[in-house]
């Protein structure tokens, strides 16, 4: 691939000789599993988010489940939430047999729309989760405001989007709960699978932690039913070697982003948009086609990286078709599921490149 959708081994090349020596050091001393470093990890992504209980589990679809849990989901409870996002959002609802209510997205940002959320709210909801796509945040002031005129909880996920900010707020600090996930292609990545769940107390933090270890807090006194989800401490160091250049990363795939913008790709596609006030970091850069698969296989040829993220909405999967939902119920998101399309963004890419794909993306659209 010429120009690669993403490239993880750029990104931590430079830090690979530092990686090493955390490695080298975990497997001279025998620590693997909640040790120092998952500690100071924890403390860490803390500061950068007010000072929030922080609690590393194994991946991001755990910290879902588990922070779901916390908050007191259980069967038969709603959960309202997104259609266009990766599965695990729903999945997690799922899991506790509760029942995920999906609605539509904001045409321009691709997160759930906050003006539908109230038609959607039964007796039986107990959580809403808004997923800050793409790197985009969701609009939390509204959501918020909604969840607290109907007593409900919240939880970001945040899996695609630290570091962004709806106004003043950064993303992973507004709500009751956040996760976050430390997959390899994420904004912020680790080198296998990992997760953190963010609290809004002491409180939560603890029941958090129990959870994560079998709802225990001394190996020998069991409170809950809980989880074998430990944030190990490989993937500790990893994410501690990272944080520091977390920042400066996103600062770049945001220039990457302007680049398209006076590159001109805008004359071929729709462009992804940053809402006023917002600060989206670009963990993926979408643009939009009624052509999107032709001009996939188009740019794929050339050698440029390019792929259909969600081509399936949540509420057009097979695994939720008892909850009901038509082809057309939820039109915005299928529209965005039809044409999305992620072409390259990561934090080394050149101008020079990007200038590559948008010519590339030119040819591809004139032979449409």
């Amino acid at each position: 691939m010429g120009i690669p959708l993403m490239d993880i081994r750029a990104q931590y090349a430079p830090l690979r000789a530092q990686l090493d020596a955390e490695i080298t050091d975990i497997l001279d001393t025998g620590t693997f599993i909640l040790g120092p470093r998952v500690k100071a990890i924890e403390s860490e992504v803390s500061a950068r988010l007010d000072n929030r209980p922080c609690v590393g589990v194994a991946n991001g679809t755990d910290a879902l489940v588990i922070a779901l849990q916390a908050l007191g989901v259980g069967p038969g409870d709603e959960v309202i939430t997104t259609p266009y996002t990766f599965y695990a959002t729903a999945e997690a609802i799922a899991r506790h047999g509760a029942v995920p209510v999906f609605v539509d997205i904001d045409p321009d940002s691709a997160c759930i729309d906050p003006d539908l959320i109230e038609a959607k709210i039964t007796d039986k909801t107990k959580v809403i989760i808004p997923v800050h796509i793409f790197g985009h945040p969701a609009s939390m002031t509204t959501i918020l405001t909604t969840a607290a005129e109907n007593g409900l909880s919240v939880i970001e996920d945040a899996a695609q989007a630290f570091g962004a900010a709806d106004g003043e707020w950064a993303v992973g600090t507004m709500a009751d709960a956040a996760t976050i996930s430390f997959f390899p292609t994420k904004n912020f990545p680790g080198i296998g699978d990992g997760g953190m769940v963010v609290c809004r107390d002491a409180a939560l933090g603890d029941l958090v932690r129990r959870l994560r270890f079998h709802g225990s807090e001394d190996k020998q006194t069991f409170t809950e039913v809980g989880y074998n989800s430990r944030l190990d401490e490989i993937q500790a160091a990893a994410v501690r070697t990272f944080l520091p250049h977390v920042n400066d990363w996103n600062d770049r795939r945001r220039q990457v982003a302007d680049w398209y913008r006076e590159c001109g790709l805008g004359e071929h596609v729709t462009l992804p948009v940053e809402k006023d006030a917002a600060r989206h970091i670009y963990h993926l850069y979408v643009i939009r086609h009624p052509e999107r698969d032709r001009i996939r296989e188009m740019l794929v040829e050339e050698g440029i990286g390019a792929a259909a993220y969600y081509g399936i909405p949540m509420h057009l999967q097979p695994v939720f078709k008892d909850l009901g939902y038509s082809v057309g119920d939820l039109p915005v998101a299928e529209e965005w599921a039809r044409t999305g399309l992620a072409i390259p963004m990561h934090p080394n890419l050149t101008r020079e490149q990007v200038e590559e794909v948008v010519a590339a993306t030119g040819r591809a659209v004139s032979r449409l």
